[in-house]
């Protein structure tokens, strides 16, 4: 964080095949500007810079066990940006109550190696297999994916909190934020 941030400002950015995702990415900036933060809430298709954020927070959906290609790609430029923002990452995936699959998606690894987040949460998804094409439909049924909405809000609420908290406390000079 810069020493003259008041206000954390923060870049919510997620790729979505559906909207699930992006609403999940939706909910965390509300809850970080109800905390007092400057957020922008962003497709990560559409993230073309970093400068200015004190924080960056890059979510994902996760299809068969993998990032989509758009948060990939935006991971990659955290990695390589000459002042890196403090990051957290979060996916969004595994369905079912409780969800199946609870593991991190098959490619988040390298993506945390490269991006060296604060950390990265795993939440429960959605699916609504009327949106979903006749291969996708025939994936569900053969893994017996659940159709329905299991996205926490509290917990995706919750998590956030702690992301303000703990930016909060850097710029008051509590803690460093990286």
């Amino acid at each position: 964080m810069t020493s003259d941030s008041i206000r954390p400002r923060v870049l919510v950015a997620a790729a979505s095949k559906r909207g699930a995702t992006a609403q999940i990415a939706n909910h965390i900036g509300e809850t970080l500007r109800r905390r007092g933060c400057e957020v922008t809430v962003a497709d990560a298709a559409d993230v073309d810079k970093l400068d200015g954020y004190d924080a960056v927070v890059l979510g994902s959906a996760v299809y068969a066990g993998h990032w989509l290609d758009d948060a990939k790609v935006r991971a990659d430029r955290i990695a390589v940006h000459r002042l890196r923002p403090t990051v957290w990452l979060f996916s969004s995936g595994p369905v079912g109550d409780p969800p199946r699959h609870r593991e991190d998606p098959v490619n988040v690894a390298a993506i945390t190696d490269a991006t060296t987040p604060r950390e990265h949460r795993v939440f429960a998804g959605k699916i609504d297999k009327s949106q979903l094409d006749l291969a996708e439909r025939a994936i569900m049924i053969a893994v017996r994916a659940p159709d329905g909405d299991f996205r926490a809000l509290d917990a995706i609420a919750a998590w956030a909190n702690e992301i303000a908290d703990t930016l909060q406390a850097a710029s008051a000079g509590q803690e460093p934020a990286s």
